[in-house]
């Protein structure tokens, strides 16, 4: 029996159709609302940090990808959905009086309208969202930039696949899906309708389905045509070998041909689907679909494996030498690792050290690190805290000050308002947001000295000596540089760390100051951060975003009141440019007298053809990281394209290009006009407080491990390849196998010997692989005259040199230190923290330093106080009080007076193994007693040139003070101690 489908469809009713479009509006509101808040909120912060255009550019491509995606897979399954009703059978069978086909064939009738519109619509807006989160692939092909650099196969420029390359692939895969959303639209309409019946042995398809069907299949195949062409240009981006990434040989000699011969078979399977429209069976496309799967097994799948396991694998090294030269010349490019970045110096290790040899170096051993940025925020926090509600991010940082020409390393810290500190009535709402709104100042201590000896004030040594600079502090006590304007700080990392955190702020002229400035004193804040509270819409939008009625209701919030949010610099920063990732340890810095914090951004891509593809956040993984992680994602190029800044009191964000000549900045330039301020706009005083930064020093690391290999026969074989280090200091409980963080230092240049000058580097060891022998040390320079200059001191592959984890194992095996820890630890009462393990190029060797730290584990506000200084060279280990007195245990006598002195004490006489000069009373001779007098006139001389900064009074007091120990030696009847030797001598 057949029947013809019924027309027309039933209307609804005035009412039915009111209730149904305030439903809908309903719906929308509650869908949209949050949305639409969302940008309103956004739109005004944006404004507020004079990046409008960021929040325009960004908008514009989400709504324009929005309709193009759903016209586009809407509008084809619409126009699939037409040509499959229009063109259905007049008459349609019906298998019996329950046919359920029936039943659905009769509602979509009835409802035809309904779902003609609505399908297509909703399928529209789902992939209408689902495209519009691809902009930056768009934004990057439209502004797309040529690298000047081709690839070494097709000779094409690397911009096509930085910009160009995933774009067509975008576009090809949606596609891909609308075909394939069309056709199973097609497919259900036609068989709905009568246009396809499986009814009797082999079913019957109409033409006009056959035709339809046999179009969309064509389509799709010859789509995979198209896919199999872009697919031999991502074979650059090959991960097929366990040792690099590119185009190995097998795809190269196997996979490549076969991608161009699965392309012709394509064309042929789809001019067989497209003649199918003219016949009358399904023979040929179908023929046509086993052909192209059987060759896509065995011509894309089993003549690759075949060549690999017959072929290739037999002599790889051979095979693979050019791909794999290939590689490491696209990774040193993409990661700037390459011979324009990296200076290779050859690094005996061994080195004949007197005491004065390193008492003479002025460079280093002056400036050796003893404070632990890592572990002493506890005690800047119970010593600087001042009050509950204050506090100082968990990891400190380390920055360098020109204070009275000396340059010195700093401890430093921003005093932040910490929510998580009030407390009682201090947490209600008016107190957390209208009251206690900042912090106050900003705290450093020299990196490489204390107050004093731990047991020399009572058990009140080993702290930093500490400068705080506040509202309270008289700034003409302060060295220049280190003078701040404004010290409050309503911009910073913690001010976010309870996910609430923001602060209305402002009051009418005249009015009582309300903000806790200190407990003397309110105050009001009078910069431009913030979005104005002046209006009604503006007070509803944040009380609805916040949920919070009081910043509707509260009367002390007026016209001239504004609300401050992002607050957290790395979180400023990634909004004014979601194109950067930036780096996980934003740090703060006096600026032309304005405190404000510095932030690294790189510009990555996840294709850079044959360059080695890594996860960022497994290769910036450190031991004592905290939460400062980045995230999981895959890079092949990394650049630090781009120095920010943020103020940290009116939050004004600032974008410097720091690496003009990167193509994939220029292109988020061009895409942003006007929003990345050039090079020349730097102050001199924001470049001298540049630093190296963290993340890219990290991933550099970890790729010259591999790529300071230069043969690809011996980057096959892997003999030489060396590791990252694991932190020998972590405690107990925590994670082992944790990579040593890399360490910021003031030090020498590694390599140029006889230098007085320090430098600010940041510094790596480097270990052989499978071995805990020690393979190089790495140095980045942040000096502004030689900023980003990686130096590496290469050891030979047969040294002895002891790495990082044995030298801690040959300080806590050494009796006398063990013993000493014990007594420290007074049998559980306070707790030992090892602090960072620094290695220092002194003397043509390799000096290790760790300081040790003492925790009153009995106190509850107990904090790290330095107790002892470790010290290791060629096998001997200092363990002393003093930094001073750990090198004269190493060295000989003398070898620590170069080193900062602890205030209250004096370093040895530089006697070299003389005895000391008699007491008072004695029967030394008269020459005897000048040469010792002459000795302590030159340590008292060489103690106020460190002082003051005066290199060259250091060098002339060094001078004296080698005089006079000659002279006492000479006076004494005894000849100089024999030198030290150097690790692996």
């Amino acid at each position: 029996m057949a029947m013809r489908p019924p027309v027309g469809s039933p209307t609804l009713t005035r009412r039915t159709r009111i209730l149904l479009s305030v439903a809908g509006i309903l719906v929308l509101l509650l869908l949209g609302g949050s949305r639409l808040l969302n940008l309103y909120v956004d739109w005004l912060w944006f404004g507020e940090v004079d990046f409008r255009s960021v929040f325009s550019t960004v908008l514009f491509t989400h709504i324009l990808l929005f309709i193009i995606g759903g016209l586009l897979i809407g509008g084809l399954v619409a126009l699939s959905l037409w040509i499959a009703y229009r063109s259905r059978p007049v008459f349609v069978p019906v298998t019996g009086p329950e046919d359920p086909i029936a039943r659905y064939r009769t509602l979509i009738i009835q409802r035809l309208r309904l779902f003609a519109i609505g399908i297509p619509v909703i399928i529209g807006v789902i992939a209408g969202f689902a495209a519009q989160g691809d902009w930056q692939i768009v934004q990057m092909f439209l502004n797309s930039t040529p690298f000047g650099v081709s690839d070494p196969v097709f000779n094409i420029d690397v911009g096509f696949y930085a910009f160009q390359l995933p774009f067509y692939r975008y576009v090809l895969d949606w596609l891909f899906v609308s075909v394939a959303i069309s056709f199973a639209a097609a497919l259900i309409t036609h068989y709905i309708f009568g246009g396809i019946r499986l009814t009797g042995r082999a079913g019957q398809v109409s033409a006009a389905a056959r035709a339809q069907l046999a179009i969309l299949a064509g389509v799709f195949v010859l789509l995979k045509a198209v896919a199999y062409y872009f697919d031999r240009y991502e074979l650059l981006f090959s991960n097929r070998s366990d040792i690099f990434t590119g185009a190995t040989y097998t795809d190269l000699n196997a996979v490549m041909p076969a991608k161009l011969i699965l392309l012709f078979i394509s064309v042929i399977c789809a001019a067989a689907f497209f003649a199918a429209v003219f016949r009358r069976n399904l023979q040929l496309p179908a023929i046509a679909t086993v052909l192209l799967v059987l060759s896509s097994v065995l011509i894309g799948a089993a003549w690759p494996q075949v060549l690999q396991q017959f072929v290739v694998s037999p002599n790889a090294n051979v095979r693979e030498s050019v791909p794999i030269q290939r590689n490491i010349d696209a990774t040193r490019q993409a990661f700037g690792i390459g011979p324009d970045k990296v200076t290779d110096v050859p690094f005996s290790g061994t080195s004949q050290v007197s005491p004065a040899a390193v008492r003479n170096d002025t460079a280093t051993v002056p400036n050796i690190r003893l404070l632990d940025p890592s572990k002493i925020s506890d005690t800047f926090t119970q010593l600087q805290q001042r009050r509950t509600f204050y506090g100082f991010a968990p990891n400190l940082d380390i920055d360098r000050y020109t204070v009275n020409g000396k340059t010195q390393d700093y401890v430093v810290a921003a005093r932040e308002l910490n929510a998580a500190g009030l407390t009682g009535n201090q947490t209600d709402w008016i107190n957390r947001h209208l009251v206690y709104t900042h912090g106050n100042g900003f705290v450093v201590a020299p990196a490489n000295q204390v107050n004093a000896a731990l047991e020399d004030t009572g058990g009140q040594g080993g702290l930093p000596n500490f400068t705080s600079i506040d509202t309270s502090t008289d700034q003409s006590k302060i060295p220049p540089s280190l003078r701040i304007t404004e010290p409050r700080v309503y911009y910073g990392e913690l001010l976010n760390s309870d996910g609430n955190g923001y602060s209305i702020v402002g009051a009418e002229p005249g009015s009582t100051p309300r903000e806790y400035d200190s407990d003397t004193q309110n105050y009001t804040y009078t910069g431009k951060g913030g979005v104005s509270l002046g209006s009604f819409v503006n007070r509803l939008a944040f009380s609805l975003f916040y949920g919070e009625r009081n910043i509707l209701f509260n009367n002390s919030i007026n016209a001239d009141s504004k609300i401050m949010y992002v607050r957290d610099p790395k979180d400023r920063v990634a909004a004014v440019a979601p194109w950067l990732t930036t780096d996980s340890d934003p740090y703060p810095a006096v600026v032309d007298g304005r405190l404000t914090w510095i932030v690294d951004g790189y510009t990555t891509l996840q294709n850079y053809p044959y360059a080695e593809s890594m996860s960022l956040g497994n290769a910036t993984a450190v031991a004592n990281q905290g939460l400062n992680r980045q995230p999981d994602q895959q890079i092949s190029y990394l650049r630090n394209s781009v120095k920010a800044t943020v103020d940290a009191y009116d939050g004004t964000v600032k974008l410097y290009a720091f690496d003009q000549s990167d193509p994939v900045l220029q292109t988020w330039m061009k895409a942003f006009p006007g929003t990345v301020l050039p090079s020349s706009a730097i102050s001199p005083s924001l470049r001298s407080h540049f630093r190296y930064p963290e993340d890219q020093f990290k991933v550099q690391r970890e790729l010259l491990t591999r790529y300071h290999v230069d043969n690809p026969s011996d980057f096959y074989g892997g003999v030489s390849f060396w590791d990252v280090p694991s932190d020998p200091t972590v405690q107990a409980g925590t994670t082992a196998d944790a990579a040593q963080p890399p360490y910021y230092v003031l030090a020498g240049q590694p390599g140029a010997q006889g230098q007085s000058t320090p430098s600010f580097q940041l510094t790596s060891a480097l270990v052989f692989k499978n071995r805990q022998i020690l393979s190089a040390y790495v140095s980045a320079s942040s000096d502004p005259a030689t900023y980003g200059k990686i130096t590496v001191l290469e050891l030979p592959p047969d040294t002895q040199t002891l790495g990082p984890q044995q030298v801690q194992t040959q300080f806590v095996g050494s009796p006398a230190v063990s013993q000493e820890i014990s007594l420290l630890s007074r049998g559980g009462q306070s707790s030992i923290q090892y602090g960072n393990l620094l290695t220092l190029p002194v003397a043509g060797g390799l000096l290790y330093v760790e300081p040790v730290y003492i925790e009153r584990a009995s106190q509850e506000s107990s904090y790290p106080q330095l107790a002892r200084v470790l010290v290791y060279y060629n096998g001997q280990v200092g363990y002393k009080p003093t930094i001073s007195e750990a090198l004269d245990e190493v060295f000989g006598a003398g070898a620590g007076a170069g080193a900062t002195q602890v205030p209250g004490t004096s370093p040895t006489p530089a006697t070299s193994g003389t005895s000391p000069p008699p007491a008072s009373g004695g029967t030394a001779s008269p020459a005897l007693t000048a040469a010792t007098a002459a000795i302590q006139s030159a340590l008292a001389q060489l103690q106020a040139a460190q002082q003051s900064g005066n290199f060259a009074g250091q060098g002339q007091a060094l001078a004296a003070l080698d005089a006079a120990v000659k002279q006492f030696q000479a006076a004494n009847g005894q000849s100089g101690a024999a030198p030290a030797t150097a690790p692996g001598g």
